[in-house]
């Protein structure tokens, strides 16, 4: 009668320890631990050695237990990030590129959602310390939440802040350059004749808070008014978006062009002009920022300035490593952004320029690539 036991195989084991991979490879534990995590030794090992463990290492599966690295001091290969607000799809992209990053130099990413809220990002910052994670990248400006950069400034793996302004915190940092990319938006919307040109700005937090002060500061320069009303304050939605265009065209005098601190209102703006029978870019010019992979695909596509966010990522990830040879780095890169012309923009509307208005599309955006970079 065939018994239980030889009924059922063994179950494969399911924690594969250095002992094992001894056993296999048929050297000492010790020698296993020295190959695994890369231990200088007066004794050196020899390569065939160290391929036999290695070797039976993949055959049994072998995964290092994180944690218990961590409190041996070595290195987990491990990567925190807070993401203040991964629904937003910049996030998702940019957390997408600072996997990539890290993959790159053989590193993991431990990911926390911080929704926006100071306690749970204080919370996340807690669990990343649990899983020793080797250092914490933050996506996304905290500087509303003094308690968190205090206990990130304090702690004891390097941290670097990405798309927080131009405020670093006493934190490592890699920014963006706000002020030249809405230059650039504006020096476009200008040489193409537009005068009245509105603002919409999301949360006024970090880097949205710098394009808003850019757009402002432009503006006085060049000795144009911005009526009441001009700059409209919204949720970083496209709903947003759709609400601050409905208050802008209801204006006694509405824009020719608006200027949107995000791409997700500047879709909003596309959407309700579409809806309002607005037509884009006859009778009014949108520019965005950010250059999200939707706004290559919007009716009409989007005019907008391209982050670097690869970039930024690869290097926010560098700093991060190079950290933990040189902990307490407080450096802070800025990128520059790139004006990227699409079709959401043309030549001022009005009797001034009839031309603007009756010319095919083809030369309307022979006329505005002059001005731009690649579609």
């Amino acid at each position: 009668m065939t018994s239980e036991a030889s009924a059922h195989p063994a179950a494969p084991k399911q924690h594969v320890t250095m002992a094992d991979i001894a056993r296999e490879a048929g050297v000492s534990q010790s020698t296993v631990s020295r190959v695994l995590n890369a231990t200088a030794s007066q004794i050196p090992i020899s390569e065939p050695t160290r391929d036999r463990v290695l070797l039976a290492a993949r055959r049994l599966g072998y995964r290092p237990n994180p944690l218990a690295r961590g409190l041996r001091g070595a290195s987990t290969m491990l990567l925190g990030v807070i993401v203040r607000d991964i629904v937003d799809p910049f996030f998702s992209g940019a957390v997408e590129a600072v996997t990539t990053s890290a993959a790159a130099h053989g590193y993991n990413v431990v990911l926390g959602h911080a929704h926006g809220r100071a306690d749970e990002a204080i919370l996340l910052r807690s669990v990343l310390e649990t899983r020793h994670v080797d250092a914490i990248l933050v996506l996304g400006d905290m500087g509303d939440q003094p308690r968190l950069i205090e206990e990130l400034r304090g702690d004891h793996v390097p941290v670097v802040a990405l798309w927080q302004g131009s405020a670093s915190h006493g934190l490592a940092m890699v920014s963006v350059d706000n002020a030249h990319g809405i230059s650039e938006a504006l020096d476009h919307l200008l040489a193409h004749g537009h005068r009245r040109i509105a603002f919409i700005s999301g949360h006024p937090l970090g880097d949205i808070e710098e394009r808003s002060a850019a757009y402002g500061a432009r503006m006085r320069a060049e000795r144009l008014d911005v009526p009441l009303g001009y700059v409209q304050h919204v949720s970083n939605e496209p709903a947003g978006g759709e609400q601050a265009l409905a208050a802008l065209m209801g204006l006694p005098v509405p824009p020719t062009a608006i200027v949107c601190s995000t791409d997700q209102l500047a879709i909003g703006v596309l959407h309700g002009a579409a809806i309002r029978g607005i037509a884009v870019p006859d009778e009014l010019s949108v520019v965005g920022f950010d250059d999200l992979p939707i706004s290559a695909f919007t009716v009409p596509s989007l005019t907008t300035i391209r982050m670097p966010v690869r970039e930024m990522a690869a290097r926010a990830v560098e700093m991060a490593i190079e950290g933990l040879q040189n902990s307490g780095s407080e450096t802070v890169e800025v990128l520059r952004p790139e004006l990227v012309v699409r079709q959401s923009t043309a030549v001022v509307p009005g009797p001034a320029t009839p031309a603007a208005t009756s010319a095919p599309a083809a030369h309307r955006r022979a006329a505005t690539l002059a001005r731009g970079t690649r579609p």
